[in-house]
C-alpha cells in the first residue's frame, strides 16, 4: 500500500501542535512528535527542514484557527468576546502556542496584525456612527474586548472546576464587560 505523505504531514503538525503547546519551541523534543505522530523523525526535516520550520508552520496553522476563525461583527462585540471565549476553552492549546510565540519568537511568523487592524478598521467604522463607546481608540476597545475575552484562562480564578456552570458564569461576565466597554452610553450615542 503507498504512503500518503498528506496524511502523514497531518499527523506530524498534529503531534506537533499539542507538542510545542506543551513545551514550547526549546522544550519541544523531535522524537516525541514523531513517536506521537507514528512516524519516523527524518520525516520532520524531510518535509519541514527543521523543527524551528516546523514550529514557524503550527504557528501559522494556529493563527488560522485562533481569533480569524472566529466570525467578527463589529456591531456586536460583546457576542465576538463569548464567541472568543467559547473557541478557547474548545482549543486551549491556541492560547498556549500564542503565548510560546510570545516568549520565544515574537518577531517570527504567525502574527495576527493585518487581521487585527481590519478589525479595528471595523470598530472605528462602528464608533463613527456612534454606536460603540469612543472613550477608547478603536485598537484599544477591541484590545480590551479581546483581553475581557481571555481573562478566566490567565487566571486561576475561583478555584472552582471548569464545570459548565463555572464556564457559564465565565463566559456571560466575559460578554457583560463587554457589553460595558462597548456601550456608548447616553452622551455618546
Amino acid at each position: 500500500m503507498p504512503r500518503d505523505s498528506n496524511a502523514t504531514k497531518a499527523r506530524l503538525l498534529d503531534a506537533a501542535i499539542a507538542e510545542f503547546a506543551a513545551h514550547g519551541i526549546a522544550g519541544a523534543r523531535v522524537d516525541r512528535i514523531a513517536s506521537a505522530a507514528g512516524a519516523n523523525k527524518r520525516l520532520i526535516y524531510a518535509c519541514f527542514g527543521s523543527k524551528e520550520r516546523l514550529f514557524d508552520e503550527v504557528l501559522r496553522r494556529a493563527a488560522e484557527a485562533g481569533p480569524e476563525s472566529v466570525p467578527f461583527d463589529a456591531d456586536d462585540l460583546p457576542g465576538y468576546a463569548g464567541a472568543v471565549f467559547d473557541h478557547l476553552v474548545a482549543r486551549p492549546d491556541l492560547l498556549r502556542l500564542r503565548l510560546w510565540k510570545l516568549l520565544e519568537r515574537p518577531a517570527g511568523p504567525g502574527s495576527e496584525a493585518e487581521g487585527f487592524r481590519r478589525r479595528a478598521a471595523e470598530v472605528a467604522a462602528v464608533q463613527a456612527r456612534g454606536e460603540l463607546s469612543r472613550a477608547m481608540a478603536p485598537a484599544d476597545l477591541l484590545t480590551m474586548v479581546l483581553a475581557a475575552a481571555q481573562a478566566w484562562f490567565w487566571t486561576d480564578g475561583d478555584g472552582g472546576p471548569a464545570s459548565p456552570e463555572h464556564l457559564a458564569r465565565h463566559r456571560a461576565a466575559v460578554v457583560e464587560t463587554a457589553r460595558r466597554l462597548a456601550d456608548p452610553g447616553p452622551a455618546e450615542g
